[in-house]
């Protein structure tokens, strides 16, 4: 393995009423949030598990008591997400691969390919394919914002147009494993089990038995 990439993970701060509001009203806005905070919590886990050059977080908002060390933060900037992401790839000239906060089922494992000696072989761009239509990874080997930024986000096609935008740029690109995002109430129960061992199945195993408490 090499420390040659950056890892980046953009997110907002788990604040209630302002993260995670697709997942209402299936959850109440504090509950999104703390499902919000598990997930990025098992997100930075991983990171910092993997062996990166660099590990940044791109916030929206700030940090708490669930940032760990060893990671920097700087804050986000634009007004459309695709501006957003492509401020993010601003912040280091070396190869890059950035992730969400919405797939707590991210292990470093899923990450290793990005982070092998091959990893940028013969590759300029990694693309991981969301099952949504989106993406939950994108990595350069010389950062590329322009491909990012007009790339129409929160959309079925989302996924589609950002790759054939870097195929179309000539880019030679290698693609990850489709993952679930944590989108809507549905997504909960499902990512959850592929991550029994993290915060997040463990805050949605606990907001479960509030729930069955109450009723």
């Amino acid at each position: 393995m090499t420390d040659a990439a950056c890892l980046l993970v953009i997110a907002k701060a788990p604040v209630p009423g302002r993260v995670k509001t697709r997942l209402t009203p299936g959850f109440t806005p504090v509950q999104a949030a703390a499902l919000a905070e598990a997930a990025l919590r098992d997100t930075l886990r991983t990171v910092c598990d993997c062996p990166a050059r660099r590990r940044v977080l791109v916030l929206d908002g700030e940090a708490g008591d669930w940032l760990p060390e060893g990671v920097e933060v700087v804050p986000q900037r634009g007004d459309g997400l695709d501006e957003r992401l492509g401020h993010a790839f601003g912040v280091d000239p070396g190869p890059c691969l950035l992730i969400g906060m919405d797939t707590p089922q991210v292990t470093p494992g899923l990450l290793a390919p990005v982070l092998a000696e091959d990893a940028w072989h013969d590759t300029d761009a990694w693309f991981g394919p969301a099952a949504d239509g989106g993406f939950w990874a994108l990595g350069f080997a010389t950062p590329r914002p322009d491909l990012v930024r007009g790339v129409p986000m929160s959309r079925d096609d989302t996924g589609a147009v950002q790759r054939d935008r870097l195929v179309r740029a000539g880019l030679r690109v290698r693609d990850l494993p489709t993952l679930r995002d944590v989108d809507t109430p549905s997504d909960v129960a499902v990512v959850a089990a592929q991550a029994r061992d993290g915060a997040f199945a463990a805050e949605a195993d606990r907001i479960g038995a509030f729930v069955a408490s109450r009723t």
